[in-house]
């Protein structure tokens, strides 16, 4: 008897729709972009048009573009699911032309967009914005500014190169130096990091950890799912052929599979 009452309250329990809540099919893509321009002139740069077709193309379809942060959130147990369709978009190193044509579509349409700094460059290369101009981003409500460590390292390559107490110091400088360098010039709270080429391990995530950072983020053509930690989250990284049929594909979790010198 003790056995068919199990039975039944388990039946109940998970065909109940607040059971149901807990563990949701998330399935959301992260967008990400690197620099804009009215041509390509390397890999990583995405025309205006191509662009904006993008974006047009995510409010024509129902897609529903979140800020990263409630993404993380949820992540963290603190906010509802995303909904379905949902899309994050984000961008690395905070190059020029996010301000030149990045801006002016994201406010067209209203997106919530986070940037990843590293603070080195900003209003010292050429290709970076100033910190007036990210200053000017982050007013509009619709950007977000977080951490690319402080000067974009390889960390295989320095790893290599450098003695272990070398490479702990380095790595702990990149992590904590950008951190305190974007909070005290932006304002706000800097605890989100993308990894410079995409490259971790589990020694970058402690330090990471250590350092203050709660989420961090890799590049791998999938979808961030209900299956991932928000220590390590997935992200696309989008090129210029990266439109029409081909983003429709990515944003079904069909993109296609290649390999991009970064």
């Amino acid at each position: 008897m003790l056995r068919l009452i199990m039975i039944f309250v388990l039946f109940f329990l998970f065909s109940d729709p607040l059971y149901a809540s807990v563990t949701p099919q998330v399935s959301v893509p992260i967008l990400l972009y690197h620099r804009f321009g009215l041509t390509v002139s390397d890999s990583m740069t995405m025309t205006y048009p191509v662009f904006e077709s993008q974006m047009k193309y995510l409010d024509d379809n129902g897609y529903k573009v979140i800020p990263l942060r409630q993404l993380v959130d949820w992540y963290r147990g603190k906010g509802q699911p995303p909904a379905p369709k949902s899309v994050v978009i984000v961008e690395d190193d905070a190059h020029i032309s996010v301000y030149n044509y990045m801006l002016p579509v994201i406010k067209k349409y209203r997106y919530p967009v986070t940037v990843f700094v590293y603070p080195s460059a900003i209003s010292n290369a050429r290709y970076a914005m100033s910190w007036e101009q990210l200053k000017e981003l982050k007013k509009t409500g619709l950007f977000d500014i977080q951490s690319h460590t402080y000067w974009h390292p390889n960390f295989k390559r320095e790893k290599r190169k450098l003695t272990p107490a070398a490479y702990n110091k380095l790595v702990t400088e990149q992590l904590s130096k950008s951190k305190s360098k974007l909070e005290k010039e932006i304002g706000g709270t800097v605890n989100l990091l993308a990894w410079p080429f995409g490259i971790y391990d589990d020694y970058l995530l402690k330090k990471a950890e250590e350092a203050g950072y709660i989420g961090t983020f890799s590049i791998e053509r999938r979808h961030a799912t209900a299956k991932d930690n928000l220590i390590i989250l997935p992200r696309y990284l989008l090129i210029n052929s990266d439109k029409e049929r081909a983003f429709a594909q990515l944003l079904n979790g069909n993109a296609v599979k290649r390999n991009l010198a970064y």
